[in-house]
């Protein structure tokens, strides 16, 4: 049967708390996903101070196919998410959708108010998603992303938050 004739099959996604054991799928899908991606260090140094790691993933427990993942930051009275990607064989699939729904869930059974995260300037999907989500723009920082080469000046972020 022909691929683009085949009828359609559900996939089943779970979530699964990040472990040292996925950071190789992890950094995979962060280095090809991003020209800034986290380091390694960064994803260890969240995993050792207990924020809010969790991965969405598809497939049999024996050859699990990462779909995508997020860490947040809890605080006060909010959570500021550090990051979320989705696996770049996996987007524009409604996957970043989902993540944010269950931060969102997870977050409001922490007790927080609001939900903050920042965003690249340069980055207008996953702007779209988020304000799609009810984030707003409430603010700006400039520079906040360091200098690279390929961006030798910075980039400035785009402070967004959602009202839980």
């Amino acid at each position: 049967m022909n691929a683009a004739l085949q009828p359609f099959q559900p996939l089943e996604a779970r979530f699964e708390a990040m472990t040292h054991a996925w950071l190789p799928a992890v950094l995979q899908a962060e280095h090809s996903a991003y020209l800034h991606p986290w380091s390694e260090r960064n994803f260890l140094d969240s995993l050792h101070a207990g924020y809010q790691a969790q991965l969405l993933a598809a497939g049999p427990a024996d050859r699990p196919e990462l779909l995508g993942y997020f860490v947040a930051m809890k605080g006060v009275d909010e959570v500021h998410l550090l990051n979320i990607t989705v696996a770049p064989a996996c987007q524009r699939q409604g996957w970043a959708r989902v993540m944010l729904d269950a931060l969102s869930v997870w977050s409001r059974g922490q007790g927080a108010q609001w939900l903050w995260l920042e965003v690249r300037v340069s980055n207008a999907r996953a702007r779209a998603v988020y304000e799609s989500h009810g984030f707003r723009h409430v603010g700006t920082r400039r520079n906040y992303y360091p200098a690279s080469a390929a961006l030798p000046r910075g980039e400035d972020a785009i402070v967004m938050s959602l009202k839980l």
